[in-house]
């Protein structure tokens, strides 16, 4: 996802983790314990303003079915109250990749301290790619209309081994960006540095400014050896 005034903080995969088994994020509603929706695959984007706490949510979703379509779009149609998404503590302090140390919510500017519980974040934006095989991807293409925050896709350009090289895949996934949806974005304001809250105790706002200055973002073992080198220290 490009960085832009619309989402400045961090991405980080959800779901799947397969090195933090049992303990992945998952999107309840409000006040709810057992309902749970665990997406085939989930991307959070974290706010960086501690007082203003919410997620964005990027899902892909694989259907077998056109009942199964439909199971999961109703999930996420629009309503009057609110999404949440679960993050449970052990993925939060789990490294973000298995080979490297940095916990993840070191990563996330939101927080400024290591958090000592599970967090629950209300939803602000929700984007989601339905995969479809391809007889039922023609007939929907055909006969439906898809909302606003739906996108649609050939289930087999999802399991193409290369498919996140394809062009016409990149292309759909940088549509859901909240950035598409404005002919061109204004440049951010620069805050006075008497009137800026102080920054999060992590490596990730070294990294933002570091990430001014070029257009390719830092790899995780870039990010981790920078948090290794500050803990010998």
């Amino acid at each position: 996802m490009p960085r832009t005034i619309k989402q400045p903080g961090t991405w980080l995969r959800a779901r799947p983790d397969n090195w933090v088994e049992g303990t992945q994020p998952f999107i309840k509603l409000p006040g709810s314990r057992h309902l749970r929706t665990l997406p085939d695959g989930l991307w959070l984007h974290f706010s960086t303003d501690p007082e203003d706490p919410y997620a964005d949510i990027l899902c892909v979703e694989a259907c077998s079915s056109l009942s199964n379509l439909l199971d999961k779009r109703s999930r996420f149609a629009p309503s009057t109250g609110s999404l949440q998404v679960f993050c449970p503590l052990p993925w939060l302090l789990a490294p973000a990749l298995p080979e490297t140390h940095l916990p993840r919510w070191r990563l996330i500017t939101m927080f400024q301290t290591e958090p000592t519980a599970a967090v629950v974040l209300s939803v602000r934006d929700v984007r989601v790619l339905y995969g479809l095989r391809n007889e039922h991807y023609r007939g929907f293409c055909e006969t439906q209309m898809p909302a606003p925050h739906e996108f649609f896709y050939p289930m087999e350009a999802l399991m193409d081994e290369e498919g996140h090289q394809n062009p016409a895949m990149q292309a759909l996934v940088a549509r859901t960006s909240a950035a598409a949806n404005f002919m061109q974005l204004p440049e951010p304001i620069e805050v006075p540095s008497e009137q800026a809250r102080p920054a999060a105790p992590s490596p990730a706002s070294t990294i933002r400014r570091k990430r001014r200055l070029s257009a390719e973002p830092p790899s995780m073992r870039f990010i981790d050896s920078m948090y290794q080198e500050k803990r010998k220290a």
